[in-house]
Formats: structure tokens, sequence, C-alpha cells
């Protein structure tokens, strides 16, 4: 995804042989690594931050090492078989916790038992767009447009079990007419389709549509937070518009192996926090769409409870299941 997912701004950075450096090389301590389970761009540039920032309270180097691949699950594993000592955590989207675990068979990982939650980062927030051409000013209208034309009524996501192709299974449930998902492999093949009218409507993460949004390539209609995106003021979210129950809400966390000794997941938690906190850390992250976070491991464990509770009825209602 271009600025998110969630994260899309390709930045550049010098890689030594097994991941990146945020860190002095010449340290006698041994390094400790940040997995980074999505693919480079603005993850990589918020990965190689927290590094920096966080080496100092943990005082030893810390490292960037790439491990992106099958919708974060290889990043997972590398994680569940990493030695339990604070050496290795790593950067998870929400989808690898929550969301593979209902909807892939061969997940071979138990969030639950195989990750110690270390600290929530980040949020973001999901948009509805249309066309530029599509008659729909607004999301009423294009339910009105929908119910008119329900064999057209096709919504694009970035990939099939992700959480906009289930934001767009809630959107359905809510106003009452059936969408059919298309899935894309990545945003840019889902933009491509959509700028050309070829789907009428596409959702993915507002950091994906805005910039194309203000070209006046697409048109927003809805946002999926509780709240107004303040860098689309003019846009409501769904919930204004009358759909309550259409809340979405991305997220990235830091997690440890399980077994890792508590009070070294509570140094990491700490230091990630601090960060968080920062100004620097903070204009960083919202310049990529991102609303930084910080929580406590119990926080984190909290909200993945309530989201696997929260998409799991989704899911089961939408009969997908990843092979």
């Amino acid at each position: 995804m271009r600025r998110g997912w969630l994260f899309s701004a390709v930045l550049m950075a010098a890689c030594c042989a097994f991941g990146i450096s945020a860190s002095a090389q010449g340290s006698d301590a041994n390094p400790a690594r940040i997995l980074l389970a999505f693919e480079g761009g603005s993850a990589r540039a918020v990965s190689l931050h927290l590094a920096d920032q966080v080496r100092g309270p943990l005082g030893r180097p810390v490292l960037v090492e790439e491990r992106p691949g099958a919708g974060g699950r290889v990043g997972a594993m590398a994680l569940k078989n990493a030695a339990p000592d604070g050496s290795v955590v790593a950067l998870l989207p929400i989808a690898v916790p929550v969301l593979a675990p209902m909807t892939f068979k061969d997940v071979q990982y138990d969030a639950a038992h195989d990750f110690a939650p270390v600290s929530q980062i980040a949020i973001y927030c999901f948009a509805f767009a249309v066309s530029a051409d599509h008659p729909a000013k607004s999301f009423p209208d294009f339910i009105a447009w929908m119910k008119s034309h329900p064999t057209q009524a096709f919504y694009g996501t970035p990939a099939a079990g992700s959480l906009p192709h289930f934001l767009g299974v809630m959107i359905s449930k809510a106003v009452g007419t059936e969408m059919t998902h298309v899935a894309y492999k990545g945003f840019g093949p889902m933009s491509i389709d959509l700028i050309g009218a070829t789907i009428p409507a596409g959702i993915s993460s507002i950091s994906d549509l805005i910039e194309l949004h203000k070209a006046g390539r697409v048109r927003i209609l809805a946002t999926s937070g509780v709240s107004r995106e303040p860098r689309l003021p003019d846009v409501p979210t769904f919930v204004e518009q009358g759909y309550p129950t259409v809340q979405a809400i991305g997220w990235a966390g830091i997690f440890a192996p399980a077994r890792t000794p508590r009070p070294v997941v509570d140094a990491w938690s700490s230091a990630l926090v601090a960060a968080l906190r920062s100004p620097e850390t903070r204009r960083l992250l919202l310049e990529y769409g991102l609303e930084p976070t910080g929580t406590t491991p119990e926080e984190l464990a909290a909200i993945m409870g309530a989201d696997i509770a929260r998409w799991g009825p989704i899911i089961r209602q939408s009969g997908f299941r990843a092979e």
C-alpha cells in the first residue's frame, strides 16, 4: 500500500548483511532486532526511527530486519521461533494476530500463546472511494445507486482476507444490500481499476487514497473512524451518515516471543511508549497518516481480544476462508 498497511511512502535506508542498522555498529552490546513484517516504505522509516529512539533506554544497539511476506505471517513465524530473551521483537499489523487466524487454514502460530504483547504503536483508518466519474457524490447517493444497480455493486480492496475486505462486508450488512468483493494483489492494481471505473468503489487506508482524492482522480465518500480524518475535514464518517456500527480501525503493534521475561517486556514497552510520546515521533507518524498510541502490554492484549470479538462474526458471515 502506498502510505499505509497499511504504510506507503518509500524511503531508502542503508542495509547491512542481515538487516538495517538503526544505531552505531561499534557498540560492544549485542544488538536487538525489530522484525518488520510489512513491506518497506513508511513502515521501514517508522521502525528505524523507533529503533533509534529505544536503543538508549534499552542500553544496546537496535537493528531493523525486514521479514515481509504472506501478509505478515513470515515475520510472525520468525518471531515465534526467536529466543524469548528480549533480543527480538516484531512490528506486526492487526491482520497477523487478529484476522489471519480466523481466515487462513495454514496459520502455524497461535497469537495468544506464541506472542507476548508489548505495545500498540499506532492506529489508522480507512476510506470508501468511488471513481471520479461515478454519479454518487455522497455515501447515501452510492447506496441508492447500488440498490438500483445490484449487479454492478462491486468493491475492490488490496487483498482478500484484509480488514478493508471485511469492512466491505460490514457495510453490506449495515445498508442491507450485498456488495461483491474484488480482491487485488496490492493497492496499485486496485487503484488503476478504481480510477478507470472498472470497479465502482474501493476501500483502502486513508493514506492510500487521499492523494488521489485531492487530485480529483477518485472521490472519498466516507471514512471509518469515530471522528473525521483531520486531513479530510469535509468528508463525513460512516457514523455521521447514519451507520453507527460501521467503524474500522487498523493498527500495528510490537510483540515479543512468548515466555519472554516480564521485566524484559516491560523495558521494551516503557522505551516504546516514551518514544511515541515525543513530538518528533508524533510528527513522523502523523506525516504517514498514523496516529501514535503507545500502550501497556495488558492494553494491547485487551485491544486484540476486543478486535477478535468484533471481527469474528463479520468474518464468519462473509464465509471467507483462504487456502
